[in-house]
């Protein structure tokens, strides 16, 4: 299915986007610009990758000029190379120049999210594992940043830390063991009405063993496991519980780690590490 965008969190986006860049006026267009005057330009693409946020570009321009006319040449998710132009643009030339920088700090941000994630899909290709960003994410840019995850081929883990329980170390500790925190969870939930998945993070095979015996979770998440004892952690879940590989995660041992048998391999750097792809909005007036 077509990833989508909350309409709502993209619309305050461009206001606040906007805000931030503009203020009262952006002083040197309507210095230079008659006011009723409208240019033509392409969006060049400068660099190999895959292309995200045309459908963020379109709603900026609208927002900006409502009469504006875009003629999409290549579509979200697709494969872009150097001197591709991934859309024309007919729009008031004042409005045009205002939301150029926010369309493409956007877009070059969220491409080069896309292209990252396209390659750690590439190298799983053909084997049953899904790669899930994380949280690691630009505040207040989190629901574009994931958005361009799934663009490039790869699946969104929880949102926020409200959608989904994960106990991890700091909150074992700070509990005492796997147990009690499990037991905690189980009980605030039910306190509270709460239906939500569970993903507990071990160790070592110890903790593992722990949280086997205890059960209750969705999820097991092995955090910078050794391959040999990946392998070994997975074949002792046995299918009773989901299975997740994290911590280091690279495009050289992605493959590796997924040849374990795990179900999901969580990857930060799809989005805290991802670079920008290349572009430039260029009036051809």
């Amino acid at each position: 299915m077509k990833p989508t965008i909350d309409k709502v969190q993209l619309e305050k986006f461009i206001e606040d986007g906007l805000y931030e860049d503009v203020r009262e006026g952006d002083h040197t267009s309507l210095a230079c610009i008659p006011p009723d005057d409208r240019s033509n330009a392409k969006l060049l693409v400068k660099a190999e990758g895959v292309i995200a946020g045309i459908a963020v570009a379109e709603a900026i321009l609208k927002h900006v000029d409502p009469t504006s006319k875009m003629d999409i040449i290549i579509r979200d998710g697709e494969d872009v190379k150097y001197g591709d132009i991934a859309f024309y643009v007919e729009c008031n030339s004042q409005a045009l120049l205002k939301a150029e920088r926010l369309i493409l700090n956007t877009m070059q941000r969220l491409s080069g999210i896309a292209t990252l994630s396209s390659r750690f899909a590439f190298e799983v290709e053909g084997l049953p594992v899904k790669i899930l960003d994380t949280r690691k994410t630009t505040p207040l840019l989190r629901f574009l940043e994931k958005w361009a995850v799934k663009v490039g081929g790869c699946e969104n883990y929880r949102t926020g830390l409200y959608d989904w329980i994960m106990i991890k170390d700091n909150h074992v500790d700070a509990c005492g063991s796997h147990t009690e925190a499990i037991t905690q969870v189980h009980k605030y939930c039910a306190d509270n009405n709460l239906d939500l998945e569970i993903t507990v993070e071990v160790r070592n095979l110890v903790e593992l063993h722990e949280v086997l015996n205890k059960g209750g979770v969705t999820r097991i998440m092995f955090d910078n496991f050794e391959l040999p004892i990946l392998a070994e952690a997975v074949a002792h879940v046995d299918g009773r519980y989901e299975t997740e590989a994290s911590g280091g995660v690279t495009l050289q041992t992605v493959r590796k780690i997924a040849e374990t048998g795990v179900d999901f391999i969580s990857v930060g750097a799809l989005t805290h590490s991802a670079g920008s792809l290349d572009l430039s909005l260029k009036v051809i007036k």
